[in-house]
């Protein structure tokens, strides 16, 4: 059984104990969280879509930490201007375990 949830303004595909990375969240960690947003649920061939979303699907997950993710560098140059500069940012998320679909 899967399920397409939409968390934090993206779609991701999850399945009953599978470990995600979203968005950072506003929650503790060991805190339980509940996403009504689901757009498709997938039950061993049973698919309901929704329109938008399915009415009374819920999945539920537990918050197993806060990390960041890796330096991306940015790098901007002007050719024959000395003009350089360095960025560089780590993006924060949140991780969750996902504990139940309910469809």
């Amino acid at each position: 059984m899967y399920a397409i949830v939409e968390i934090g303004g993206q779609q991701l595909k999850v399945e009953k104990n599978a470990k995600v990375f979203v968005n950072k969240m506003e929650a503790e960690e060991g805190a339980t969280v509940s996403f009504d947003k689901v757009l498709l649920v997938d039950n061993e061939g049973d698919v309901k879509v929704g329109k938008p979303v399915v009415a009374g699907a819920k999945v539920s997950a537990k918050v197993l930490g806060h990390v960041k993710g890796d330096k991306v560098i940015v790098f901007k140059k002007k050719r024959r201007k000395g003009y350089k500069k360095l960025n560089g940012h780590r993006q924060q998320y949140t991780q969750i375990a996902i504990e139940s679909i309910t469809a």
